[in-house]
């Protein structure tokens, strides 16, 4: 039987890190629970096991129901009938089975019917998933929208919606509108208060909201009148019992085909205010934000999971030559770097969301009781490394399932072209992770305060602090002059900034992904200590690193302040060519006649009259006048 948790040590690997134990300890407070529900953990050990078989569970699940409905999931796809979304017959299936194996609210507290579990499981069962199916995952991953509910709602909501979640409710959070995609701070979908009805109203459109027809559904509403930027924004939730709401359209995408991405008409739907007002976008969508990015990451991961291993699976059984194609150098690099890249990576995905749940479990206890001193420095300095790293994680994790579903066709060579392979599957699903919760180009936005700041270079250098075995140490002695290099470009491009406002913005993401490299290899080489099985990747990955960032230094420092004006010159002669489009638009076709014949009539008229005078004027020293054929020539000379 396929289980796609037995089958990857990689994510056994990570369950037992060290710092389980101080993330379990915050989870249970000290096991407090134990002796009110029969499921608590006693112990450690005890949530261990638990963690164990429930993640066993998960994985048969995905190796035994999603993953093999996943192409005909793929083929059908969602519809819209009445209004509202109807899931493909895969799809049901699956979410049959979730609820069955008792795999919703896996992180919520018991007092919901939750499971309790630390953030880690929640992370590793999404990239189990996003491995059988990338669209499956982002139906049963935004239950995370009921850990937004659980940080910020009142009692009376949590009481309402989180058992619902844990009993399988499906979830979506509608923040993007036509006009408000990246930036959130323009929605203008209207929230008024009834007084009548003693609750919020809510009129307008949403547009590409993944689940749209969620059960509970987190909005990003305008309940201040008058306003049109983030501070009149709130968050409300919805629930699809009490209607209100259209499924105007499923769009019809490219990828992730069995997640249905919504166009979503709100008419006078009811719905309640989670938190204060005017806090919508400004505290809890960039909680929720967060909370998504760390599952796209986990989406990422999953999906690099099933590229890598469809394209081993395939290199080993294609024959070329009298021998698989594994054997031939070209195609073995190939595999041995997406293994790097994959094993480098969710070392990177891990190593962010164990910060992350420190962080935020303080953030629970903070509810709980006042924190201590050494507590309150604790929940500090987690929050900066999550929020550095949260951003770094999602960048690399996207960009590294494109690279790796595209070199898993290529591997494939012809026949990765057709349909007969899961890999054209995954080339289409991985599109979109580097574009949605965040471009790549707004991770690096997000990220290169973490550079200027100096929370990377302060983590690298408690990474180099720590003690490596003998066969990592050549690779420890070149991450050092890697950090050399980066300081140099760091400090570079800050003085150039100083000088001219863009400088930094221009060399952002160089500067963030030569910060990613060195973090990730010094992951790998930390894990290679504990098991010999990531030496090799640790060896790879860092020799893709010093090419990477050496690429990076030789521009950056080669870099000068006209370098901005040549890459601003293409804003500009865009905004010319609009200016000049948007004139010629604005005319009827009359006007164009009419501006056209008075051009055409100035043009000869000026030319005639200029024919003339040439023609009879006198040459200096010469009393003969000129005939126009030598005008003619003299024009033309």
């Amino acid at each position: 039987m396929a289980n796609f948790f037995s089958d990857n040590k990689d994510l056994q690997f990570h369950l037992q890190h060290p710092m389980m134990r101080k993330i379990v300890e915050l989870k249970e407070r000290g096991f407090a629970e134990k002796d009110l529900y029969d499921f608590a953990p006693q112990d450690f050990e005890d949530a261990m096991d638990s963690y164990r078989r429930v993640l066993e569970i998960a994985g048969e699940v995905c190796g035994e129901v999603i993953a093999p409905n996943a192409e005909g999931v793929d083929h059908e796809g969602p519809r819209v009938v009445n209004d509202h979304v109807e899931y493909a017959a895969g799809t049901v299936q699956n979410m049959k089975a979730i609820v069955d194996a008792g795999l919703s609210g896996l992180t919520l507290p018991r007092k919901y019917d939750g499971l309790n579990f630390p953030l880690v499981c929640f992370v590793m069962a999404n990239e189990m998933v996003a491995r059988a199916d990338a669209g499956f995952e982002n139906i049963w991953g935004l239950q995370d929208c009921a850990e937004t509910l659980n940080e910020f709602a009142s009692e009376e909501l949590k009481a309402k919606y989180l058992p619902w979640v844990s009993a399988g409710a499906t979830c979506a959070m509608d923040l993007t509108e036509p006009d408000a995609g990246s930036d959130l701070g323009a929605v203008m979908l209207k929230a008024t208060w009834s007084e009548e009805k003693q609750t919020w109203l809510l009129n307008g459109v949403k547009r590409f909201i993944t689940n749209g027809d969620g059960d509970v559904s987190l909005v990003l509403a305008r309940t201040e009148e008058g306003t049109t930027d983030a501070r009149g924004l709130s968050m409300l939730v919805y629930d699809k019992r009490d209607g209100g709401v259209k499924v105007r359209r499923i769009e019809n995408k490219m990828g992730i085909k069995g997640s249905p991405t919504c166009e979503l008409v709100f008419t006078n739907a009811p719905a309640q205010l989670v938190g204060d007002r005017k806090m919508g976008l400004i505290k809890y969508v960039m909680s929720l934000m967060n909370a998504a990015r760390l599952g796209i990451g986990a989406q990422s991961v999953g999906l690099c999971e099933a590229a890598y291993r469809e394209a081993l699976k395939y290199a080993q059984e294609r024959e070329q030559f009298g021998k698989p194609i594994i054997r031939f150098a070209a195609v073995a690099e190939m595999l041995s770097n997406m293994k790097a890249k994959l094993q480098g990576v969710r070392a990177l995905l891990y190593e962010t969301t164990r910060f992350v749940e420190v962080y935020k479990q303080y953030g629970h206890i903070a509810h709980e009781r006042p924190l201590e001193g050494d507590e309150r420095q604790e929940m500090k300095f987690y929050n900066r490394l999550a929020d550095g790293f949260t951003p770094l994680v999602k960048l690399f994790s996207s960009e590294y399932a494109n690279q790796q579903a595209y070199d898993a066709i290529q591997i494939h060579g012809g026949s990765g072209f057709m349909k007969d392979y899961p890999c054209e599957r995954l080339y289409r699903d991985a599109r979109i992770m580097n574009i949605y919760e965040g471009t790549s180009q707004l991770q690096v936005v997000a990220a290169i305060n973490a550079v200027t700041k100096g929370t990377f270079m302060e983590q690298i250098e408690r990474y180099a602090a720590a003690e490596y075995n003998q066969p990592m140490q050549p690779v420890v002695a070149k991450l050092k002059e890697l950090t050399a290099k980066f300081s140099e470009m760091t400090a570079h491009v800050e003085a150039g900034d100083k000088e001219l406002c863009g400088f930094k913005d221009f060399h952002a993401r160089r500067l963030v992904e030569t910060a990613g490299h060195i973090i990730i290899t010094y992951l790998l080489a930390r894990q290679a200590g504990d098991s010999e099985e990531y030496a090799d990747s640790a060896k790879i990955f860092c020799k893709l690193a010093e090419g990477k960032i050496s690429e990076a230094y030789t521009y950056v420092m080669n870099s000068t302040l006209e370098d901005v004006a040549l890459f601003r010159a293409v804003a500009e002669e865009a905004e010319y060519r609009s200016k000049a489009e948007l004139f010629f638009c604005t005319l009827s076709v009359a006007d164009c006649c009419r501006r056209f014949l008075i051009a055409v009539y100035l043009f000869f008229g000026y030319l005639f009259a200029g024919y003339l005078f040439a023609a009879y004027r006198v040459c200096p020293g010469d009393s003969r006048r000129r005939s126009p054929r030598g005008v003619y020539f003299s024009f033309g000379g």
